[in-house]
C-alpha cells in the first residue's frame, strides 16, 4: 500500500474510532431541562353559557334563508367555494399564487428550516482538511536538523492535515438546541397559515364589501332615478298651478341630498377595488376587471363549528402560541446545560516535509488527539440569570398560549351570536323595507293626484331609501359574518393536501418563478409555469402540519 493509501486507512480509522464515541456518548447521554408536553385542551365543550340555537331566523329577501349549525363538522379547506362564485374562487387562486406577504411568510419558513439543518449538522463530528505551504527563516541552534552551518536556515515548509473535533452532546444541550429551533420553524410554519387564513378571509370579506357597495349605489340610483321622475311631475304640477314653488324646492334640495350620497360610496368602492388588487399581488394601474354583485354570491346553509376541544388543533395563532412555549422550553433546556461541564476531543492526523515531491511518505507522518472538560467556575452568576431568564420567558410563554386559546374561544363565540342576530336583522329589514314601499307608493300616487302634502312624500322617500340601503347592509353582513365563523375556526387549513405554492422574486426582473423541489408535494402546475429548483444545498422543504 502506498503513502497516500496508508494515510486514508489511518483517517477512516480514526472517523470509525469517534463515530464509536459519538454513539456511546449519546446512548449514555441526557437531555435535561423540561420536556415539553401539549397543553391540555379548554375546560370547556361550548362557546356561550348557554345553548346556541341551531337555525337561524330566514325571510323572503334574497340570502335571507336559514342557516344550520352543525357542530363537530369539518370545516373544507377551500371554504369560499361554499359560496358557489367562479369568480371568487378564480380571484382567491390569483391570490394565493402571487400575495407578496404570503410568499415572505414561505421564505421565511424555508430559511427556519434551513436552521434546523445547519444545527443537526453538529451531531456530527467537524472534519476539515487543509494544505498550508509556508517559507521561514530559523537560526540553525532552532533547527540543527535543517541547518548546514550557523548561518539563518531558510526552506520552504509543506503541511498537509485533516482535523476532526467533536463536542459530545452529553447532556442534551445541541438536541435542546434542534429542539428549540424545530419549534421556531414550526411557529414559522403556522405563520405561514396564519397568512393563509387572513389572506384568503380579507379577500374574500373586501369581495363582499365590493357587492355591497354596489348593491347600495344601485339602490340609490333606483331611489334617484323615481325622485327625478316624481321632480318632474312637480314641474308639471308648478307650471299649471297645482304645486307651489316651495313644493318644488323640497324636492330639488331632496334629490341633491340623495345624489351627494353617490360620491361617498363610489369612493369606497374605488379604495376596495384597490385593495382587493392588492390583495392579490397586482398593481392598481393594471386593467379593472369584472365587479360583484350580491347576487352572485350564495349564503352557506351549512355552517360546521368545531368544538373548543377541536380548536385548539386548527387554529393556526393557537399552534403558534403552542411551539413558541416549546421552544421557551427547550431554551431552558439550553440554559441547564451550559451550566454543566462540557466534553470535547479533537485530533489531526497528516505530513509536513520541505520538499512537496516528497510530502506523502511515511516518514513525515504526524498526528495528535486530545480531549478536553471544562466546568465554568466563576461567572458572577452570568449563567444561573441566565436559567432564571429562561424559565420567566417560558412562564410568559404559557399565559400567552392561554390568553390565545381565550381570544380564539371568544372569536367563535361572536361570530355564532352574529349569525344569530344577523338572520333577524334581515328579516327586520326585509319588513321594514316592504311597508316603506307600500308608504311610499301611496305617498307618490297621492301626490300625482294633489292630496298629499310633499314633506310626507319626502318623509316616505327618504324612509324607503333608507329601508332598501339596510336590506343590502344586512344581506352583506350575514356574507360577512359567515367568512369570519370560518376564520375563527381555523380555515380548515388541515384538510389542504398540499401546501401552498412558493415563489422566487428576481429583483433585477421583477418576475417570479415557482420553487419546485420533487421531494416536496405539490398540486398540478398550469402548462408553460416558470420554474426554479432550490439551491444547490438546500434539503428539502419540510412543511409542519
Amino acid at each position: 500500500m502506498n503513502s497516500s493509501g496508508m494515510f486514508h486507512c489511518g483517517v477512516m480509522r480514526a472517523r470509525a474510532s469517534i463515530s464509536c464515541l459519538v454513539a456511546a456518548a449519546l446512548l449514555t447521554s441526557c437531555a435535561v431541562g423540561p420536556d415539553f408536553h401539549e397543553p391540555a385542551p379548554p375546560e370547556t365543550e361550548r362557546y356561550t353559557p348557554g345553548p346556541v340555537a341551531l337555525h337561524t331566523a330566514s325571510t323572503d329577501a334574497r340570502d335571507g334563508q336559514s342557516q344550520h349549525l352543525q357542530p363537530g363538522r369539518d370545516l373544507p379547506a377551500d371554504w369560499w367555494t361554499l359560496f358557489r362564485s367562479p369568480a371568487l374562487d378564480a380571484l382567491m387562486r390569483q391570490a394565493l399564487t402571487n400575495n407578496p406577504n404570503l410568499q415572505a411568510t414561505l421564505a421565511s419558513l424555508r430559511a427556519a428550516k434551513e436552521a434546523v439543518y445547519a444545527q443537526q449538522a453538529k451531531f456530527l463530528p467537524l472534519v476539515q482538511a487543509n494544505f498550508n505551504p509556508t517559507r521561514q527563516q530559523s537560526p540553525a541552534v532552532l533547527a540543527p536538523p535543517l541547518s548546514t552551518g550557523t548561518a539563518p536556515q531558510t526552506f520552504n515548509l509543506y503541511t498537509a492535515q485533516v482535523s476532526v473535533s467533536y463536542v459530545f452532546d452529553v447532556w442534551g444541550l445541541n438536541r435542546r438546541q434542534v429542539e428549540q429551533l424545530q419549534a421556531l420553524a414550526d411557529v414559522q410554519g403556522f405563520q405561514v397559515e396564519a397568512a393563509y387564513l387572513t389572506l384568503t378571509s380579507s379577500l374574500a370579506g373586501a369581495v363582499i364589501t365590493e357587492a355591497s357597495l354596489r348593491g347600495q349605489i344601485d339602490a340609490t340610483n333606483e331611489i334617484i332615478g323615481l325622485n327625478r321622475k316624481m321632480l318632474g311631475i312637480l314641474r308639471q304640477q308648478f307650471d299649471t298651478g297645482y304645486a307651489s314653488r316651495n313644493d318644488l324646492a323640497l324636492q330639488e334640495a331632496a334629490l341633491a341630498q340623495q345624489e351627494a350620497t353617490l360620491p361617498p360610496l363610489r369612493k369606497a368602492l374605488q379604495q376596495n377595488r384597490d385593495l382587493i388588487a392588492a390583495l392579490c399581488g397586482a398593481y392598481t394601474s393594471e386593467p379593472l376587471r369584472a365587479g360583484f354583485k350580491l347576487d352572485a354570491l350564495q349564503l352557506p346553509t351549512d355552517l360546521p363549528v368545531s368544538l373548543p376541544s377541536q380548536l385548539v388543533a386548527q387554529r393556526p395563532d393557537i399552534r403558534a402560541a403552542q411551539e413558541q412555549l416549546h421552544a421557551a422550553g427547550a431554551q431552558v433546556g439550553v440554559a441547564t446545560a451550559n451550566m454543566l461541564p462540557s466534553f470535547s476531543i479533537n485530533g489531526n492526523a497528516g505530513y509536513m516535509q520541505t520538499v512537496i515531491s516528497q510530502l506523502f511518505t511515511p516518514g513525515n507522518q504526524f498526528w495528535l488527539i486530545g480531549a478536553n472538560v471544562a466546568q465554568t467556575v466563576f461567572d458572577a452568576g452570568n449563567l444561573l440569570h441566565t436559567l432564571r431568564g429562561a424559565q420567566g420567558t417560558y412562564d410568559a410563554a404559557a399565559w400567552s398560549y392561554r390568553s390565545t386559546v381565550v381570544g380564539a374561544v371568544q372569536n367563535v363565540a361572536d361570530a355564532l351570536r352574529a349569525i344569530e342576530n344577523d338572520a333577524d336583522a334581515l328579516k327586520a329589514a326585509r319588513d321594514f323595507q316592504r311597508a316603506a314601499k307600500i308608504s311610499y307608493d301611496l305617498a307618490q300616487q297621492q301626490m300625482q293626484t294633489g292630496y298629499a302634502n310633499i314633506l310626507v312624500l319626502l318623509t316616505a322617500q327618504q324612509t324607503y331609501l333608507q329601508a332598501t340601503i339596510q336590506v343590502v347592509q344586512a344581506r352583506a353582513t350575514r356574507l360577512s359574518d359567515t367568512v369570519l365563523l370560518f376564520q375563527a375556526l381555523g380555515g380548515g387549513w388541515w384538510n389542504r393536501p398540499v401546501p401552498p405554492i412558493e415563489k422566487i422574486l428576481n429583483t433585477d426582473t421583477g418576475q417570479s418563478a415557482i420553487l419546485v423541489d420533487p421531494h416536496a408535494p405539490s398540486g398540478p402546475l398550469p402548462p408553460d409555469t416558470p420554474t426554479v429548483a432550490p439551491g444547490l444545498f438546500s434539503p428539502p422543504p419540510a412543511y409542519p402540519h
